[in-house]
């Protein structure tokens, strides 16, 4: 794995990879992490949005703003 001494660099080393952001909502969005900013607002590609473990709608490129995320895992 990648050094990674600061958040962002954890974002950075996920970068092109499939990842889980959970949301304060409840639901979640599985997708590849295509973008990031300060604000840790995301762009996801071919992502899907899951609730209570089942897939929802699949949505293609969605950007998610950081304050609205609560985890971002690898999927």
């Amino acid at each position: 794995m990648e050094d990674v001494a600061r958040p962002l660099d954890a974002l950075n080393a996920a970068r092109n990879k499939n990842v889980i952001v959970d949301l304060k909502n409840g639901s979640a969005y599985i997708g590849k992490l295509k973008a990031f900013d300060i604000h840790i607002n995301m762009v996801l590609e071919e992502a899907e949005e899951h609730k209570n473990g089942e897939v929802k709608r699949k949505l293609g490129t969605v950007f998610i703003r950081g304050d609205t995320i609560l985890t971002i895992s690898p999927a």
